[in-house]
């Protein structure tokens, strides 16, 4: 099979045994040649739990302190004196049952979702649209709330939601391969350590069981479990 002169450049900085501390991942990623766009580092961590129990699902969010590197689009479904609110902090769109009818028509143009508890009657409507998509609000993703404008602000900084899939991973972007390594480096140890704080009481065994380190158009790099400092 024929392999792209950037596949084999690749493969030649790549050492598929070898783990990797956070830093001689990164390293390697940032080293790979260059496309044409900023290509997202995702983590991918697998988990000591079973998906299958209801109280062993691993889910939270960590608020980014160097960002993600990517513009977020952010929706507010509400009402009154909150409309404002969300306008004044940022908020893409903002608007009630209309943008409900317009969701419900198939729009999802966005990347987050923020609504008012008592809109959540309208919004619960639109589960078999945002729920495949992961854009269903959630109190403790903090995307159901009275304080619309923090909410905004947050995830416009950098705020990200994330859980376990039916195969116990954490599949999460950590911003962008253009940042300096130290930001990234940042970014990632604050990932893990709300990963960390949302272990269930009920995990038995060794939580963080292993970790793989990539970028949208680069390799899977196996990071060693033992440098991660957690």
């Amino acid at each position: 099979m024929h392999r792209s002169k950037r596949y084999q450049d690749m493969r030649k900085k790549v050492d598929v045994v070898k783990s990797y501390t956070l830093e001689e991942a990164l390293t390697v990623l940032q080293d790979c040649p260059k496309v044409k766009f900023d290509e997202s580092v995702e983590v991918s961590l697998k988990v000591g739990i079973d998906p299958k129990k209801s109280d062993q699902q691993v889910r939270g969010t960590v608020a980014l302190p160097r960002g993600t590197g990517k513009t977020i689009r952010v929706v507010v479904i509400a009402k009154g004196e909150k409309v404002q609110d969300a306008k004044a902090a940022g908020a893409d769109e903002v608007g009630a049952e209309d943008l409900v009818e317009r969701i419900k028509n198939g729009w999802t143009d966005f990347d987050a979702l923020i609504t008012t508890p008592d809109m959540m009657r309208e919004v619960g409507k639109l589960g078999k649209v945002l729920g495949p998509r992961g854009l269903m609000p959630t109190p403790k993703a903090g995307t159901v709330t009275t304080d619309i404008a923090r909410a905004v602000e947050e995830i416009k900084a950098g705020k990200v939601e994330f859980k376990v899939d039916k195969s116990a991973v954490i599949n999460n972007m950590v911003g962008k391969v253009s940042f300096d390594k130290s930001a990234l480096l940042e970014n990632i140890q604050a990932f893990l350590g709300a990963v960390q704080r949302a272990k269930p009481s009920t995990a038995k065994g060794q939580y963080m069981k292993s970790m793989f380190l990539s970028s949208t158009m680069g390799p899977g790099l196996r990071i060693d479990m033992s440098t991660i400092g957690l």
